[in-house]
């Protein structure tokens, strides 16, 4: 099928796009800590049932300690902390502000490339992190401020936290994809990890009961199981496509489209007015991150 990988990018994007909507209405009414528990639970069970089909297992026993170990780790950091931050981050600032925020990713996994894998980071990648920086300051400056965000930094520096937790996350899953394991599988092992850290510690903190409350709104149920469908299954199946099918530099810039999309969804859907400058530091910003995997 040709420019199979650039439309499964574009998908990869519209479904990062409707998750964040759907988790910001769901924690509007459970709670940002309901909504990471519940939603990894579902994601467990729809990835469980997959894994079953297409490898004949629930679980990936035989993955060996070493690589269950990274990938766990990377599930912990990644789904469990770094989540939890950018959910709440999505009550705070609203989906658009903290998708935007997660461009930062590319910056932080550049960073730690250069710090743990020794990759090159030169002067024109320094640029294209500067670019970045400098269209999702003009879009946080830009936006209201406390007018519109009361709780406008705090919910900058979660969402600084989302993408760092991302970035860190991904780092770990290098180790434990090594030797070309299958991305299905490991994605499975790092939504366990991730999902039995938060069990265990809701049930240490005694609050196991309260975050499970979600699923008695049904609405908020509903928004999740959506939610969970298209991020961690849909949205992870596509982008691994994507990767395998399109070059990665037109991967990775396509399925960073979050931001547009959510453009159009924050002005007509939450009411918050979008301006010039939001639309141009948004598409700034997008253009340094892309740039960071063509130079």
């Amino acid at each position: 099928m040709p420019y199979a990988g650039e439309s499964a990018a574009l998908l990869t994007s519209a479904c990062w796009a409707l998750n964040s909507v759907c988790f910001t209405l769901a924690g509007r009414r459970v709670g940002s800590a309901s909504v990471n528990l519940v939603r990894l639970l579902m994601a467990w069970a729809l990835l469980a049932g997959l894994h079953l089909v297409l490898f004949g297992s629930v679980f990936p026993v035989h993955a060996g300690a070493t690589r269950i170990g990274w990938l766990g780790v990377s599930g912990l950091i990644g789904f469990a902390l770094g989540d939890a931050v950018l959910f709440e981050a999505f009550l705070l600032i609203g989906a658009r502000l903290s998708m935007l925020l997660m461009t930062l990713s590319p910056i932080f996994s550049a960073l730690l490339a250069w710090i743990w894998l020794k990759q090159d980071l030169g002067p024109l990648k320094l640029l294209a992190m500067a670019v970045t920086l400098a269209g999702i300051a003009w879009v946080v400056w830009g936006d209201g401020g406390a007018e519109t965000h009361p709780h406008l930094w705090r919910g900058v520096i979660l969402g600084i936290g989302g993408a760092l937790g991302q970035s860190v996350g991904l780092l770990f899953s290098l180790y434990g994809l090594a030797g070309g394991y299958s991305p299905i599988s490991a994605n499975f092992i790092r939504v366990s990890a991730g999902l039995l850290g938060l069990l265990v510690y809701f049930t240490l903190r005694g609050r196991m009961g309260p975050t499970l409350g979600g699923l008695r709104d049904r609405h908020a149920a509903g928004l999740i199981a959506l939610g969970a469908a298209t991020g961690p299954v849909l949205g992870v199946i596509f982008s691994l496509v994507a990767i395998a099918r399109a070059p990665m530099g037109v991967a990775a810039t396509l399925m960073s489209l979050s931001p547009v999309l959510l453009l159009p969804v924050s002005h007509y859907g939450f009411k918050e007015k979008v301006g010039v400058h939001a639309i141009l530091g948004t598409a700034l910003a997008l253009a340094g991150a892309a740039a960071l995997f063509f130079v």
